[in-house]
């Protein structure tokens, strides 16, 4: 593995306030082995290349608008390494981070190292709950050799990447595009490695409305998922049985009031509120924070839901129109 050159590919889109923290915590790297860093500007419009050019030694290139997708597979085009390893621009290395990645090749058959998260802004309430979450799937549901990885952190030789076709474009958001690789990456005979202790750590969303709104896309994306691999729809170890049921149920729950039944409705919602906060009890370290997790994840499965129904409409009407050209 040491023989192998390597890249780092980082998509950045107004990534001014994060940026200059992942480049600095690449330069701290333990790892002796050469490596270059590339970063993608996805056409910010702020000081994201300004901040990049105080860090001499990294390849800047700026392209349109397209999407991290596009973003990635550009890096991956203009880098020389054969080990390409993706982070994103709010997240930062720890220091061991490309020594442990690399060493997650010497399984046989490893075409795909991935690492966890960490957390950047602890100080963030709504940051903890989706670290503790985070924390919670990869230590319950992740094997050692998972069905998916994240985008935020994992390493691809190259030559399997360029076999199947690297990042799917047409996720024109952050929603998707890694799962979609992965699930290549499986079908192709594969197989990922996860590493627990291969860590970045991730400025996660402050903000409620934000978060909800990306959630909402998240569900938009889910659907266009289960239509390219539908036999993933049950799951692939980082998602659970939880995450599958909340769709319908919300649904269900929405159906109820619609048809002037408030109490089967009001029934239902109580179900569900139940349901997350239960989880939310579990994943969290303190009783007020597993119980305000709880209220979050309640009203994510709305946002969710409401994304996938969003995403299953354009999807049908995408399928008439075609049908009628």
């Amino acid at each position: 593995m040491d023989a192998l050159s390597l890249s780092v590919i980082i998509p950045a889109y107004n990534a001014a306030d994060t940026i200059g923290d992942a480049l600095s915590a690449l330069e701290k790297q333990t790892c002796r082995q050469p490596f270059e860093i590339v970063v993608v500007d996805d056409g910010s419009t702020d000081a994201t290349r300004q901040v990049v050019s105080a860090h001499p030694g990294v390849k800047y290139i700026f392209q349109a608008n397209a999407g991290p997708a596009s973003a990635r597979n550009c890096g991956a085009r203009k880098s020389s390494g054969q080990i390409l390893l993706f982070t994103d621009a709010d997240c930062c290395p720890e220091r061991e981070w490309l020594e442990k990645m690399l060493r997650g090749f010497e399984a046989d058959n490893v075409a795909v190292v991935s690492g966890g998260y960490g957390i950047a802004n602890p100080e963030s309430w709504l940051a903890r709950v989706i670290h503790y979450e985070i924390k919670f799937r990869h230590r319950c549901l992740m094997p050692e050799f998972p069905r998916a990885f994240g985008s935020y952190n994992f390493a691809i030789r190259r030559d399997v990447f360029e076999l199947v076709g690297g990042f799917n474009a047409q996720y024109r958001r952050a929603s998707g595009e890694d799962n979609d690789l992965s699930y290549k990456v499986i079908r192709n005979g594969w197989r990922i490695r996860f590493l627990k202790d291969a860590l970045v750590d991730h400025y996660h969303q402050a903000d409620l409305g934000r978060y909800l709104k990306e959630q909402f896309r998240h569900g938009i994306w889910r659907a266009r998922i289960y239509v390219d691999h539908p036999g993933m729809a049950a799951g692939d170890d980082y998602t659970f049985w939880k995450d599958i049921a909340e769709v319908p149920a919300v649904i269900v729950s929405l159906v109820l009031f619609v048809c002037m039944l408030p109490l089967y409705a009001i029934a239902f919602l109580a179900a569900i509120f139940m349901l997350e906060e239960g989880f939310g009890l579990r994943m969290m370290p303190s009783l007020p924070e597993g119980l305000t997790a709880g209220a979050v994840f309640l009203v994510r499965a709305y946002a969710r839901a409401a994304g996938f129904l969003t995403g299953a409409g354009k999807f049908v009407i995408y399928i008439f129109m075609r049908k009628k050209i």
